[in-house]
């Protein structure tokens, strides 16, 4: 375990010259300093401080260095100062779940105790100032403090790895000051002035003449557009609209970039730091940062806002809505017990009012905190100071204002089930003692989920880290002709992620043309950066094949192309990354944030309100695919397969949208009917499912029987109820509808939970509701669902009660007859074959008779399992399946991961593959194996020949002889007159893809160390040592455990095996031209100017690392030589 050699002694190690203290912040450091107390700096860089007692002369030996520095003599500091120049030191916050947890930073000596920390980084290191502590290292060598220094500072962690967006970006205190700079209030001192430069707004502010808030006018400089919030751009120079505090937001920002005439939220003031990194590149960007962190602090200060509770306003008519609210569920009530609805429908319709009540309350109390500003009973120039805090993202959100000021809601009981009264008051109004009572469960429930999972999610990341840790960028080009498709992702109605975000940073797999014009925008293997993404969205284009990791055919790792974009630095990501484990970190730090997620809101029962219809998107026409109908008594088209589809087909014909439409829905629109945009497609009870007769006839109960499989129920108002329950394997519970001679007309099986809503005997039309099915009493969804879902999806697990798929494409027969107690469907295709597939009873199936399937569809409810789609529908749809399952649910949390991480680790997923037959190779039948050894045991046999006639050479018949040994020896025959050889070409091996879970992936890795030291040693070890394994030590974990320098990053091949040499009139020239940025950015240079030998130790230094301290730079299309 954790204590064991490997993991305690050879992966982990104890490491000299570290301190541990608890953080403050730190408002007044640049972003790339922190706050060291005098005390450990001291203690950190004696050996430094020693040495340079003995050079100046103060001491003798070191045992009387030593001395000076216990007495702390006046030398010693002024030494401190001299030797922490330049020397970085790491800060690490545990736990560290993704690279950001441990950065670099300049040491600032400070008295007292704690260590300062920039506010900015905050959120890279999950920290904050609570009582948080943190450990400070100290890299010793040269090249530990270069890679420190062009790697590691903090103001190259700008963005975070996993999504693209900015992590070091302003929260808070910062985003509310900068927030409340940029509003705009009306009727405010100096409103409609007109200045001529920023200037002349900045004195008229300074000297009192123009408020803050105040709308006026302003002349832009030549060449500064505005932009507002509508995204729109104006002209340069012209005279705009905005306010005095937006004047003074802008004079902080370069002068090229543009003037950003809206209010500052945390998500725009993100924006912002993008846009300049895009445009100006990174060194503007971090004074951007910083002059963005000194605004907002200031601006915080000054406006004095406060949090009162006369701030938190409930809306007027919430005693009017909750009146209501009870009405229409005692309404409910009243239904239930007339038994018109069942006991679940009831309770759904009960937790769907509330649920619709809440959202009431919370849209008129936004609305009423919104309006509250200084023209209401408050004084002048007051703005809600609750509603500011929510709306600019500094701190809270309207789910928390909710509980505060407007209704708390439904809460969840320890089962996850959700409790039907809810808690109507709110915390301002204060709970009564029941309310109070059926809280606790869920704060409880909060508390316990946050200690279970955080355990999990650690655990998660490690097997990632491990299926994953040799993924390494190994090559430019692996020359594969394969790609993945993207599309845009819908989530029921709504576009959840758009085309331009899921293509770019890929790179593109084929020529990507306008399809009007037929030009090329983006050419074939080239980078879509977020710029080209967006024109090819406006272009239209539904689909893009694009590279990726899936499909890389590199046979260690992956190539650049098939990876594309390092998001991390906006670039190609280059050799050596270690972008496996990038991509484990990526996936496992927001799982820890995600089980964290239930705790701030305190298990309030998150429901969603149901949908029941769906609406055109866009004006098109109706196009019906396998959609059986019937008319209902009411006259209206009821639809009754479940695999039916409704396509919206534009002017030319082409598919633009699709919905699935369930059983039971009721059809809006006839087919080929042109729809407009909101036009409603169909609707349908979000409640239940009904089961539905497709002919007229007379209702005969089959296999219904008392007590076995039917259960009687009565309601409390006397009407019975009939509902078919659990039941062994023999009975199958079935409507039969007959004509008046008896003969079966058609049938209808009966799922358990179903409710029967017709009588022996009746004459039922088509259309007629014969059984209802309740769809299940929602429970409520926080990742408790989520990150068992995650580990189930990655382990590959079999889910519990899972669908039953076709096999192959064809019409469904339902055969009446049950072998073992199970009900058989057959599908058979037009040549005539056919496949059974058993189905065990109380399924609900999703076909019926007659219906066309195809393979891989599921023919009865229930999650798919992973396996089954590799088998039915081949590689391609299983990792489809697997990269969208977790991507559900990680945005169901609103968490942003890149596709590409999750396909690193899906790819590793199938990484093996089984021998089916060896053909002529060496290869054992049944065998596991590499894919890329498989692929290239099949390419060594292609270059050569079987021997089908030796003639007078001296090859037996039968064996394997490359091409061009069987052609020499052949010449040499010839010459000699004798017969040829002659040979086929021999069989090459065939095999079938496996999939595995990362726990099995990661133990049946190639490398026995690593699989060592991951899980089931002694078993690992001595399979390996009866096998005779030979470890390559081509991972990283391998090298780590054997002492060596890992093969990625500085350590990878190419960069270890270059040289890099100071060309001394290339230094010089730079020293000319550039002398501030070399300064900044070549610190070590600087410090080696004093002696001759110490600048050959610094080129040393810059030999092993060197390379990727000028290569790593991120270059910015936009600033010619930045990073050298």
């Amino acid at each position: 375990g954790k204590q064991g050699r490997f993991r305690e002694n050879l992966l982990g190690k104890r490491g000299d010259y570290s301190a541990r203290s608890v953080i403050v912040v730190g408002p007044r450091l640049r972003l790339h300093q922190c706050g060291l107390p005098k005390k450990i700096a001291l203690e950190l860089y004696q050996p430094f401080i020693i040495r340079r007692l003995k050079d100046l002369g103060h001491a003798d030996t070191i045992k009387s260095a030593k001395k000076m520095l216990e007495r702390k003599d006046a030398e010693v500091w002024d030494i401190l100062e001299e030797v922490i120049h330049n020397h970085p030191v790491l800060l690490n916050r545990a736990p560290t779940l993704h690279r950001m947890g441990i950065q670099a930073f300049e040491p600032v000596l400070v008295e007292g105790n704690a260590i300062k920390l920039h506010p900015l980084v905050c959120k890279g290191f999950n920290a904050d100032f609570d009582g948080d502590q943190m450990a400070v290292h100290l890299p010793l060598s040269i090249e530990a403090q270069v890679e420190a220094h062009t790697l590691m500072l903090a103001t190259n962690n700008i963005f975070s790895p996993s999504n693209g967006a900015p992590i070091i970006s302003p929260s808070q205190d910062v985003v509310m000051g900068c927030y409340y700079l940029t509003m705009s209030m009306a009727g405010r001192r100096g409103e409609g002035m007109v200045f001529r430069s920023f200037a002349e707004v900045e004195m008229a502010h300074s000297l009192g003449k123009v408020d803050t808030h105040a709308i006026i006018k302003v002349k832009l400089s030549e060449g500064r557009c505005e932009i507002d919030e509508k995204g729109a751009v104006g002209e340069p120079g012209a005279i705009t609209e905005t306010t005095a505090g937006r004047v003074l937001f802008n004079s902080i920002l370069p002068e090229s970039m543009l003037f950003y005439n809206l209010p500052m939220r945390s998500s725009e003031l993100a924006k912002v730091i993008s846009d300049c990194y895009q445009l100006l590149g990174r060194r503007q960007t971090i004074d951007l940062l910083d002059n963005m962190n000194r605004v907002g602090f200031s601006w915080s200060t000054n406006s004095g806002l406060s949090f009162a509770t006369d701030d938190l306003i409930t809306p007027e008519n919430k005693p009017e809505i909750l009146n209501k609210a009870d009405k229409e569920v005692s309404k409910i009530r009243k239904l239930y017990s007339r038994g018109v609805i069942t006991d679940g429908e009831r309770y759904n319709q009960v937790l769907d009012t509330w649920t619709h009540v809440r959202e009431q309350i919370t849209k008129e109390m936004m609305d009423d905190l919104k309006q509250d500003t200084g023209s209401s009973n408050r004084y002048a120039g007051y703005v809600n100071p609750i509603y500011l805090m929510a709306h600019s993202g500094a701190r809270g959100g309207v789910e928390q204002i909710r509980q505060l000021a407007g209704m708390r809601g439904l809460m969840a009981k320890p089962s996850g089930k959700i409790i039907e009264t809810p808690i109507k008051a709110n915390f301002r109004e204060g709970l009564t003692v029941l309310e109070y009572f059926s809280s606790t469960h869920g704060a409880r429930k909060g508390l316990a989920d946050t200690a279970l999972k955080t355990a999990d999610s650690g655990y998660l990341t490690r097997k990632l880290a491990d299926v994953a840790q040799n993924v390494v960028v190994t090559m430019h080009d692996c020359g594969t002709t394969q790609g993945i498709e993207k599309t845009v992702i819908y989530r029921g109605e709504k576009v959840e992620v758009n085309l331009a975000d899921s293509i770019r940073g890929r790179v593109s797999r084929t020529n990507i043309t306008n399809p009007i014009t037929d030009e090329v925008v983006v050419e074939e293997d080239q980078l879509i950066t977020p710029k080209l993404a967006r024109e090819i969205e406006a272009l239209g284009l539904e689909k893009i094949q694009v590279r990726s990791p899936l499909t890389c055919e590199a046979p260690l790792g992956v190539c650049r192309l098939c990876y594309g974009m390092d998001l991390s630095t906006g670039s190609m990501v280059e050799e050596g990354m270690a972008v496996g484990i990038i991509g484990a970190q990526s996936i496992g730090e927001p799982g820890t944030q995600l089980t964290m997620r239930t705790f701030h809101i305190g298990g309030v029962g998150q429901r969603d309100i149901e949908e029941n219809e769906y609406k055109s998107k866009h004006v098109g026409t109706a196009k019906f695919t396998r959609l059986r109908t019937v008319k209902n008594e009411e006259g209206e088209q009821v639809v009754l397969a479940r695999n039916g589809e409704i396509a919206i087909l534009n002017e030319k014909g082409r598919e633009i949208d699709k919905f699935d439409i369930p059983a039971g829905a009721i059809l809006k629109v006839a087919e080929n009917d042109k729809v407009k945009q909101g036009t409603v497609l169909v609707q349908w009870d979000p409640h239940s499912i009904p089961i539905l007769s497709e002919v007229a006839g007379k209702v005969r109960y089959e296999d219904v029987v008392d007590g076995e499989t039917l259960r009687v129920e009565k309601d409390p108002s006397g009407h019975i109820r009939r509902m078919i329950m659990e039941h062994k394997g023999v009975y199958h519970p079935q409507v039969v509808l007959e004509d008046e001679s008896g003969k079966i007309l058609d049938f209808y099986y009966l799922p358990e939970k179903a409710y029967i809503e017709v009588s022996p005997g009746e004459s039922v039309k088509a259309g007629h509701i014969l059984a209802k099915t309740p769809r299940e009493a929602s429970k409520t969804q926080d990742i408790t669902g989520g990150l068992p879902r995650v580990t189930e999806i990655f382990e590959a697990r079999k889910p519990k009660d899972p669908a039953i798929m076709a096999e192959i494409d064809g019409k469904v027969e339902v055969s009446g007859e049950k072998r073992r107690g199970k009900r058989t469907i057959i599908v058979r295709n037009e040549t005539g074959v056919e496949r059974e597939h058993l189905i065990t009873h109380g399924k609900h199936m999703r076909v019926h008779a007659g219906d066309i399937v195809r393979a891989g569809e599921a023919l009865v409810d229930g999650p798919l399992v992973p396996h089954d789609i590799l088998r039915i529908s081949g590689e391609e749809e299983v990792q489809r399946y697997l990269v969208r399952e977790i991507q559900n649910v990680y945005r169901s949390q609103r968490v942003e991961i890149d596709d590409k991480h999750i396909e690193i680790i899906v790819s590793q997923m199938l990484r093996k593959v089984k021998i089916d037959t060896v053909g002529d190779t060496k290869l054992l039948p049944g065998s596991m194996m590499d894919k890329h050894e498989f692929r290239q045991a099949n390419e060594q046999i292609a270059e050569c020949l079987r021997i089908t006639d030796k003639g007078d050479s001296e090859f037996e018949v039968g064996t394997i002889v490359p091409k061009d040994v069987l052609a020499q020896n052949n010449e040499s025959i010839e010459a000699l007159g004798g017969t040829p050889a002659k040979g086929t070409k021999p069989k090459p091996a065939t095999a079938s893809t496996q999939l595995l879970g990362i726990t099995k992936a990661s133990v049946q890795s190639t490398s026995f160390i690593s699989a060592a030291s991951f899980q089931e040693t002694t078993k690992v070890l001595t399979e390996a040592a009866l096998a005779g394994r030979v470890d390559n030590l081509v991972g990283l974990k391998e090298n780590v455990i054997l002492g060596h320098l890992i093969p990625a990053g500085t350590g990878f091949n190419t960069f270890q095996t270059s040289e890099v040499r100071v060309r001394p009139e290339a230094l010089e020239a730079l020293r000319i031209d550039r002398e501030d940025l070399l300064a900044r950015d070549f610190p070590l240079l600087e410090a080696a100017e004093q002696t001759e030998e110490e600048l050959a130790a610094g080129a040393e230094g810059l030999t092993s690392s060197g390379s990727t301290s000028i290569g790593s730079l991120p270059e910015s299309p936009n600033s010619p030589g930045e990073g050298l």
